[in-house]
């Protein structure tokens, strides 16, 4: 340890009575542009030698970073993925990272601990970690509360290892589902994502872990839905479909970062875009957190987007746009910024503000504090008994029953033909961010860490005989469609699970850089669901995929159809207590279902000329719309009452109604409002969703749901770019999907048009009494 530090150690920006900001301006004050620049960046010690990508370009760039010793003798910023780049046990996880940190802290002049980040899409990406059913299935059980419960335990898991931010949620909202991100989205309706994900943020946040936001902003917006490709959207729906999510995570959520997005939009890439990282991130929204990069996203500029001619001039861009950290590596925010700021072509006062920020941050972390240790205490189970109930609470609240002929529940489904080449397969249950998918398949040796029980298993668990037939592979291969007919024929009833496997930049079917050419179900699944169908036998088919398929071909011969988003570990499980019954299924589907493979891009969130007219021969309409959802028992609405017929353009409405439940079992009932502007300044959706309730109704009884509706939430951008709240007609349709109102009605916003900035009302609070 340097001699320097006891007298480092008594200065102001050591003391943890000073506010934060003079702490930070004494330590900024003493620093080299050496040691500012270091802070700046991360470093990514396991990514050389790697056999599969899990970054864009990976191999690019594996080799550009500086040795390890040379790079920490300025400091480090942030030390990226110790867990979740191989497979370690979590004790030996802790003791490594417990390691860089003094090596860290020991070989720079002001000793000051890097921050450690991890993925935590599906779970805390680090072997032996709990697989936890995608951000698609968040959506599908349309409960924050819950998805607020799994991300704190999470976050407790990374803390306990000595972690201190998370590289999620994904806000993206869907605009086109043949996207390979889409498993990591939670659906396609902004009010819905930012629900869910300012819950995932509050959870991880309450635990002590930094929750960073991605991708701002556009990203699933990419034209054909491929990874990456430029996106074409007006400033309109940039504003009132893309950004909410982010707006309700910064304000209602209280995330602490931000990740800028890898496109660009309307040819601006995030990464260089002043107007967006700083104008309307920090000076419009707010936000004082940091801005990380997504992974080489600044060399990016260089590399890809042809706006800068190097790694200086690439950095240069970004950290005048407001991009904080360059992430995974060091290597256009070190010595190549450093020569251009040496040379005055970039401001040192623009390291500064980043500087700033990041010791802000680092601050809060107590990572300055004389206290500090590297030491962690003993890790936490990451594959608890508690971890595994969330898993599984949430993957039965995620089943959606999409359709059903009265075939489900079956309570003893006698001999069952189960076929297809996910049946057996537990990658069926696994997004491309859970650490067996993302990192486990470059280390076939190793074990998954977990139990991972396949829907063969679980179907087993409840079936008298089961006879399992692949009948073919996926995404191609053999096909065997003769021995699967004939065991569907000797069946009571088949169950047919099609669907994805889940990989990175073509390795699967879904993913990040998996992307769809259609909406057809990969491979030869269709034509072995056309062989099944042919035989008679009663058909369910179960979906576990990372984005909606069409399935207009099978709907209406099928006995059931059963979506599950990559349910996690113990999604089979889940799906199983579904089909006998044992779990009255409640999940909706958070993207709709469309009819026809090529009836895309669409989502049910457009204006009147985006649905069926006699204007065009298409007919986009969704097959199963968004919110839609089965259950084994049924609903009446009614009741429907609104406070006032008129209110002003700042005032607010209750919407109230009664839910009963008219079946003979108890179940949970998505109760989910939506508004219609019918004449405005410019066009609107047919129906947007603004509020939404998961209600659990006994059988025989009922609740009423009431929301209390601002007017702000009413607001979209008008004619002249502003945000407005717009006097006139406001229908109102309650329900439970997208496309059929149980109950509607109207009231009026009266007085003077009402410009909204980035404090107004972004949530619908709801209430639910006997």
């Amino acid at each position: 340890m340097p001699q320097s530090r006891p007298t480092e150690d008594r200065q102001p920006y050591r003391d943890p009575a000073l506010p934060v900001e003079e702490r930070v301006a004494d330590l900024v004050s003493r620093m080299t542009l050496e040691e500012k620049l270091n802070q700046l960046v991360g470093m990514w010690i396991y990514v050389s030698g790697a056999e599969e990508r899990v970054a864009p370009h990976q191999e690019d760039f594996a080799d550009d970073t500086p040795p390890w010793d040379e790079m920490i003798k300025n400091g480090l910023g942030q030390l990226t993925r110790v867990f979740g780049s191989a497979p370690i046990e979590p004790a030996q996880g802790a003791a490594a990272l417990t390691r860089l940190q003094r090596e860290i802290t020991a070989s720079s002049r002001f000793g000051i601990p890097a921050v450690a980040h991890e993925e935590c899409l599906a779970g805390f990406t680090a072997w032996g970690a709990t697989a936890y059913p995608v951000p698609l299935s968040w959506g599908a059980s349309f409960d924050p509360d819950l998805v607020g419960e799994m991300a704190a335990s999470i976050g407790a898991d990374m803390r306990s290892v000595g972690v201190h931010q998370g590289l999620a949620p994904v806000l993206d909202v869907v605009r086109d589902l043949r996207w390979g991100r889409v498993e990591e989205t939670i659906g396609e309706d902004p009010h819905l994502i930012g629900a869910v994900g300012s819950a995932y943020v509050a959870g991880l946040e309450s635990s002590g872990i930094v929750a960073t936001l991605k991708h701002f902003a556009g990203y699933s917006a990419s034209r054909a839905g491929r990874n990456l490709a430029p996106v074409s959207m007006g400033p309109r729906e940039f504003a009132d479909v893309v950004l909410p999510p982010f707006e309700m995570a910064l304000r209602l959520g209280g995330a602490r970062s931000v990740m800028h997005s890898y496109t660009d939009v309307d040819g601006m890439p995030s990464a260089a875009d002043e107007a967006l990282l700083t104008e309307l991130l920090r000076d419009e929204l707010g936000f004082t957190g940091t801005v990380v990069a997504d992974y080489f996203g600044v060399s990016f500029l260089h590399k890809l987007h042809g706006v800068a001619d190097g790694p200086g001039t690439a950095g240069a861009a970004a950290l005048r746009a407001g991009v904080d950290v360059e992430l995974p590596n060091a290597r256009c925010f070190v010595e190549p910024l450093a020569i251009l700021v040496r040379s005055g072509e970039v401001d040192e006062a623009l390291v500064d503000r980043a500087l700033t920020r990041v010791l802000n941050q680092k601050v809060q972390l107590g990572l300055l504090d004389p206290d500090w240790s590297p030491e962690v205490a003993q890790p936490r189970e990451f594959d608890s008994a508690r971890n595994r109930d969330l898993s599984r609470r949430l993957a039965e609240e995620s089943v959606v029953l999409v359709a059903n002929d009265g075939t489900l529940p079956v309570r003893d489904p006698g001999r069952v033909a189960l076929v297809g080449p996910l049946a057996d397969d537990p990658f069926a249950l696994l997004g491309c961010y859970s650490f067996p998918a993302h990192i486990g398949v470059s280390y076939p040796d190793w074990p998954h860490g977990i139990d991972l029980p396949t829907f063969r298993d679980e179907i087993a668990r409840i079936a008298t005989q089961v006879d399992h037939v692949k009948g073919c592979d996926l995404p191609e291969g053999g096909a065997d469609f003769d021995t699967a007919r004939a065991a569907a024929a000797e069946a009571d009833l088949c169950v047919a699970v099609v669907g994805d496997r889940a990989g990175l930049f073509g390795r699967g079917t879904s993913g990040e850089g998996c992307d769809a050419a259609d909406l057809r179900l990969p491979g030869d699944q269709e034509a072995l669901v056309e062989q099944l169908l042919e035989t008679g036998t009663p058909v369910v088919l179960v979906v576990s995929s990372g984005r909606p398929y069409a399935l207009g071909r099978f709907a209406d011969r099928v006995a059931a159809v059963v979506q599950v988003f990559f349910p996690g570990e113990a999604g089979a499980a889940a799906l199983a207590d579904v089909l006998t019954g044992e779990v009255n299924p409640s999940g909706r589907l958070p993207v709709s279902i469309p009819a026809t493979p090529g009836g895309n891009p669409g989502t049910y969130l457009t204006a009147p000329l985006g649905a069926a007219s006699e204007v065009s021969s298409l007919d986009p309409t969704a097959l199963f719309p968004f919110g839609h959802g089965l259950s084994y028992t049924t609903f009446a609405y009614s009741d429907l009452t609104i406070s006032a017929a008129e209110i002003a353009t700042d005032g607010s409405v209750d919407i109230s109604c009664s839910v009963t439940n008219t079946g003979d079992r108890d179940g949970d009932e998505v109760v989910q409002l939506y508004l219609r502007d019918p004449v405005a300044q410019v066009t609107r959706p047919v129906r947007q969703l603004t509020g939404f309730k998961r209600v659990s109704v006994p059988a025989g009884e009922s609740r009423t749901v009431s929301f209390r509706l601002h007017a702000d939430r009413t607001a979209y951008t008008g004619a002249r770019g502003e945000r407005i709240v717009d006097p006139g007609l406001i229908e109102v349709h309650v329900g439970g999907d997208s496309a059929r109102a149980r109950l509607s009605g109207e009231f009026r916003l009266v007085g003077e048009v009402r410009e909204v900035g980035a404090d107004r009302v972004l949530d619908t609070p709801v209430t639910v009494t006997p």
